[in-house]
């Protein structure tokens, strides 16, 4: 689903620009990185950003804000690089990486084998569900046949979803977009990440539920683990990466950030690393 990687020489180019991260390069200035990587530019992350509250949004400090921000801002820290935020949407982040225009995405990206041909996929952050926003609480794929339904255009279940509902389903930009239909009554059902739908809709009286395995849907089936979708052939940068979010979970900082933004601290139990179809 997503486009192939520009051709080796406009790689080979891309990577003339890049240096890597530490006190001697531009970034924070009296600083001793703990990793030594490359990225895009010299001393910055370069980061992907969708609007996926509370997971990411491109609002706030740097451009973006949320849960993957700040974890991204505690590897930054500690690699002495800047961020710099770069905007789009869920369809364009991924090849996005792939054409070495972001170093990396955030917004719940999940650990998926398609997403693992064409980029690194970080260790797991936290978990995430399918969740199902409705007026009538539905839980189910089958009570979605015949509605009227939204998703965003790259999520998971996408596919699977359409050869069950056909027409019927509608396909968003953003959660933000499908979410504004959603309220003024142009869809009945929209599918989304669980922890975004439960603080989209906070105070509101709009049912939020776990979807129910359906083998029709595989994402019904299992929490997916969300990932940093990072730069395909950059495995020194994935290897700090590895290593800090190991940190970032032994001392709490991912627990915290959950905690503070809302979502249950649960989600930081992730277990080993693992690909969904």
């Amino acid at each position: 689903m997503y486009r192939h990687r520009i051709a080796i020489g406009l790689l080979g180019a891309a990577l003339l620009l890049t240096a890597c991260g530490g006190a001697t390069q531009p970034g924070v200035a009296n600083c001793t990185p703990k990793h030594q990587f490359e990225t895009i530019t010299p001393g910055t992350l370069t980061v992907g950003v969708h609007d996926l509250p509370p997971y990411s949004m491109t609002t706030g400090q740097d451009g973006m804000s949320g849960v993957d921000a700040e974890i991204v801002r505690e590897i930054a820290k500690r690699e002495c690089l800047t961020v710099t935020a770069q905007p789009g949407n869920t369809p364009s982040l991924i090849p996005s990486v792939q054409q070495g225009r972001a170093d990396i995405a955030i917004g719940d990206w999940y650990r998926t084998e398609a997403r693992s041909k064409v980029v690194n996929l970080s260790d797991p952050l936290y978990l995430d569900e399918m969740g199902i926003i409705s007026a009538a609480g539905v839980s189910t794929v089958a009570e979605m046949e015949g509605k009227k339904v939204g998703t965003v255009d790259g999520y998971l279940w996408v596919k699977e979803l359409q050869a069950v509902l056909g027409d019927n389903l509608s396909l968003y930009p953003s959660s933000v977009d499908m979410n504004a239909d959603f309220k003024a009554g142009r869809i009945e059902i929209g599918v989304d990440s669980y922890g975004s739908a439960l603080q989209t809709h906070k105070g509101t009286a709009t049912k939020i539920e776990v979807a129910k395995p359906d083998d029709r849907v595989a994402a019904s089936k299992e929490a997916a683990q969300s990932t940093f979708p990072m730069v395909k052939d950059n495995q020194a940068m994935l290897d700090a990466f590895n290593a800090t979010i190991a940190e970032l979970h032994t001392d709490g900082t991912i627990t915290r950030i959950l905690k503070d933004n809302g979502l249950p601290e649960s989600a930081e139990q992730t277990g080993p690393p693992r690909l969904i179809s």
